[in-house]
């Protein structure tokens, strides 16, 4: 193993080999098998396939049985909440609002600037270009819409909810 480079070798010496295998597999943007994230994390398969097993119970992870093994991927209801806890950390509700903002600018520019009302027809689109740079650039930018539209529906969550998840229960008791 010495020729793994230094950053790796920073990154197993200052993380536990858990947190190398989280990091990894809630990243993933599709499942993957124990193998590649025992590969990716740098770690033991079976190390791998216990921290895995850990994040499948604690909720972090969806384990999908298949007929050449078992493939793990984020969930996407932990994905969700953990965007909206790390949104009510770093905003305040006029915050919110203006990141909401933002979003909705970047969402008209692109039905105007592509004369198209979504990815999807934004994909449609890719189809029909002349040039890999042209399609390239509506595959990339459909796939920035999508995200865009994820994240307006969380900050929508958490600017109608604002009150409720920032009131603080435990100092009511």
């Amino acid at each position: 193993m010495t020729d793994q480079s230094p950053g790796v070798e920073a990154w197993k010496e200052h993380t536990t080999a858990f947190d190398r295998v989280q990091s990894v597999a809630t990243t993933v943007s599709k499942p993957r098998p124990v193998s590649y994230i025992a590969d990716e994390a740098h770690v033991a398969e079976n190390t791998a396939r216990d921290h895995l097993e850990r994040l499948v119970a604690l909720n972090v992870l969806l384990k999908t049985e298949r007929d050449d093994g078992a493939f793990y991927s984020p969930d996407p209801l932990y994905t969700r909440i953990q965007t909206l806890r790390n949104l009510l950390e770093e905003h305040d509700r006029d915050g919110l609002i203006d990141l909401k903002i933002e979003l909705q600018s970047k969402i008209e520019d692109w039905e105007t600037d592509y004369n198209a009302d979504s990815p999807d027809e934004l994909r449609t689109h890719s189809a029909e270009t002349e040039t890999a740079s042209q399609t390239r650039d509506l595959k990339k930018t459909a796939s920035n819409w999508e995200l865009a539209l994820y994240r307006l529906s969380v900050l929508e969550d958490a600017i109608e909810n604002y009150e409720t998840y920032t009131t603080d229960f435990r100092a009511s008791t």
